[in-house]
């Protein structure tokens, strides 16, 4: 089983850990500086922000670029871990993003995660220029890039012939601080997303019920077994959106509305929270999308769950 480790913490398993995801298009760089400040000063021990270039829909507004706030991050937040949530694979040559990860593990002193995906923004593909394979071919590169990825942060000279991706004796230097630097997978599909997670992920995220993670779960195991992998060395992260509540419209509108949301009263809140331990799920990610632009009321939610829900599970 790979334990791994921080240069502040570990992480184990059975353990339950909450992090904090700064939504990427209503949070501009000094409030995700300011929240991100105060959520390590509260007790979360990690933070998160997506990688896209652009909103999905029509929406034109601002999208805070991912991998340049995880290094100014890493070098003004000093404690909690760092990571995306998740990077699309499509977006960047493999040797390429394990430079930038690398150095971004360098200025943390060694806190980063790597969570990387397929992709599935086609808008973004087709505005930057980016090819966007079908998902098949999607989950190919996924599968080569993360070979990729695994062979320079252990330290080995790459060489590497793929379908899409070439490499002749790559090397990172500076090397990542951490001597395992994880790599989390995010995505759900159970006949190929579940099975590249099983042969290559440290750690997997998705968003979702407690139930549907339970059952997701469960196909994971298999795919581990299937490879003769534990599957108790895949740490496994959810997102959800919380919002506790005592005001009973407040609750029944934010249920209204679509996504991975866990709300109501502290106690309902912690009940659900249980359910996802129950579903095997060892960390979970705190999205503050949908609670408005006030940056005081966003510091407000994440401390009223750090201190009215996570004592129960610490």
């Amino acid at each position: 089983m790979h334990v791994l480790l921080t240069s502040t913490a570990v992480w184990e398993e059975g353990a339950m850990r909450f992090s904090a995801w700064f939504a990427a298009e209503s949070n501009p760089w000094d409030e995700i500086l300011e929240e991100a400040r105060f959520c390590e000063k509260i007790g979360y021990e990690g933070v998160w922000i997506a990688d896209h270039f652009m909103r999905p829909g029509d929406d034109y507004g601002p999208w805070i670029e991912c991998w340049t706030t995880l290094a100014a991050l890493a070098a003004l937040v000093p404690r909690v871990r760092v990571g995306s949530i998740v990077t699309g694979n499509t977006f960047r040559n493999p040797a390429i993003l394990a430079k930038q990860v690398a150095q971004v593990d360098v200025i943390s002193g060694g806190r980063v995660v790597l969570g990387i995906g397929a992709a599935w923004q086609e808008r973004e593909h087709n505005a930057f220029g980016i090819p966007f394979p079908t998902i098949g071919g999607r989950h190919r590169m996924l599968t080569e890039s993360v070979q990729i990825l695994r062979s320079l942060f252990d330290g080995k000279r790459t060489d590497f012939d793929g379908k899409y991706y070439t490499m002749r004796d790559a090397f990172l230097s500076p090397p990542p601080v951490q001597e395992h630097l994880p790599i989390m997978i995010g995505g759900g599909g159970e006949k190929v997303m579940l099975g590249i997670v099983a042969r290559f992920a440290d750690a997997w995220n998705i968003g979702g019920t407690p139930e549907m993670l339970a059952q997701k779960s469960n196909v994971l195991d298999e795919h581990c077994e299937r490879v003769g992998r534990d599957p108790a060395s895949i740490w496994r992260t959810a997102t959800a959106n919380v919002i506790i509540s005592d005001d009973a419209a407040e609750v029944a509108e934010a249920r209204a509305r679509r996504g991975w949301n866990i709300i109501g009263s502290a106690r309902e809140v912690t009940e659900e929270v249980g359910k996802y331990i129950d579903a095997k799920v060892s960390e979970l990610i705190l999205l503050n999308h949908g609670w408005g632009t006030d940056k005081e009321a966003h510091k407000a939610r994440f401390q009223r769950f750090i201190e009215d829900v996570a004592p129960a599970f610490r």
